[in-house]
């Protein structure tokens, strides 16, 4: 059975940083593309970055330079390092992993930037 469980969300102030994790298990964590993305309320589910088996990244236009992911195949388990928070950022974030035409979510974390 494929789980991908998210954890690490919470309350933070504007320009404050929060650390996700997405572990992993029922795949060959190595072999699978790693995503994050969030959904605000009353919007479509959104791209924020993703580190391929190689260890490329790419980013959403709207957090590079701010959000880092990372992964540690030991582990079984996918990062996202996010730094200068802003309201915008508001949303559930959820993790994906892809091989091929099959992909995986976790159930999401909610992360919210308020003052």
């Amino acid at each position: 059975q494929v789980q991908l469980v998210e954890s690490g969300g919470g309350l933070v102030q504007p320009g404050g940083s929060l650390r996700l994790s997405c572990a992993a298990s029922g795949i060959d964590f190595s072999f699978n593309t790693m995503a994050w993305y969030r959904q605000a309320p009353g919007e479509k589910r959104e791209f924020v970055a993703q580190i391929t088996v190689g260890f490329s990244t790419n980013y959403a236009d709207s957090v590079k330079g701010r959000f880092t992911i990372s992964r540690v195949n030991a582990k079984n388990t996918v990062y996202l390092q996010m730094n200068s928070l802003k309201p915008d950022d508001t949303a559930v974030y959820y993790c994906k992993a892809s091989r091929g035409l099959r992909d995986y979510w976790g159930q999401g974390t909610q992360v919210t930037v308020s003052s």
